[in-house]
């Protein structure tokens, strides 16, 4: 490894300034292990090099794709010479990151697949109003039982009339029992529908997850970006280690 303490002499303001950084930050960051140990002049001060340069921008450029704290983590395993555990930190990112994709995925083709047999619903399936179980399951075409046990896993949210205590179902929780249909025929299980029909209450609808989808596939393509501009830097930092 290279003598960190040779070389041009950085003071702590000047390492914090070209990065957009308090001096206590880059302290903090130093104490953490992000940044290997400080040179000390004769009366006590802090030095840096540009190799402690090296390494903040490497752990700037590492957070936006894997995230403050595996950052960090990757950084403390370099300066520590843990190559194999900064390699296993990065390949957890990146297999998070397929995961991700692979659920937007799987979303987006359950929606494609909803959207055909929901617009060729007629009417008064479609645009209800309130109703109950009863007439609800038979144009769904399924059991009242079936709708209870919905209920439970968080797929309806039902409200309870105040007099007779039955159920009462309102157009959005007849659109999410016709989703929870839907996929429950495409072969879905029932906790894996559970976070798509939560999608569909956060967005306000079908067309407007559509849109959160698209901000969805941007964020995960700027995570992807993000990680190749992380890794030339630590590739980078690497190198000047030695």
């Amino acid at each position: 490894m290279k003598n960190l303490q040779t070389g041009e002499r950085l003071r702590p303001i000047d390492l914090a300034r070209a990065h957009g950084l308090s001096t206590q930050a880059v302290r903090n960051y130093e104490e953490a292990g992000i940044l290997p140990p400080a040179g000390r002049t004769p009366h006590g001060y802090r030095t840096y090099t540009p190799l402690h340069a090296r390494a903040l921008r490497a752990f700037l450029a590492l957070i936006p794709g894997h995230g403050h704290r595996t950052a960090a983590s990757i950084m403390r395993a370099v300066n520590q010479g843990a190559v194999d555990e900064v390699f296993r930190l990065i390949d957890e990112s990146h297999a998070q990151l397929c995961e991700d994709r692979q659920t937007l995925q799987a979303v987006e083709s359950a929606l494609r697949d909803l959207e055909p047999s929901l617009a060729a619903e007629p009417d008064n399936v479609s645009k209800p109003g309130s109703t109950f179980i009863g007439p609800l399951a038979g144009k769904l075409g399924i059991r009242p039982a079936t709708l209870r046990k919905w209920e439970r896993a968080g797929l309806v949210r039902p409200r309870r009339d105040s007099q007779t205590g039955y159920r009462v179902y309102d157009e959005a929780d007849v659109r999410d029992a016709r989703l929870a249909r839907q996929l429950r025929r495409g072969g879905y299980l029932l906790e894996q529908i559970a976070p798509l029909i939560v999608q569909v209450r956060t967005a306000g609808g079908l067309e407007p997850l559509g849109a959160a989808l698209h901000d969805w596939r941007g964020r995960l393509s700027a995570r992807g970006r993000a990680m190749l501009a992380g890794a030339a830097e630590l590739e980078a930092y690497l190198r000047e280690r030695g």
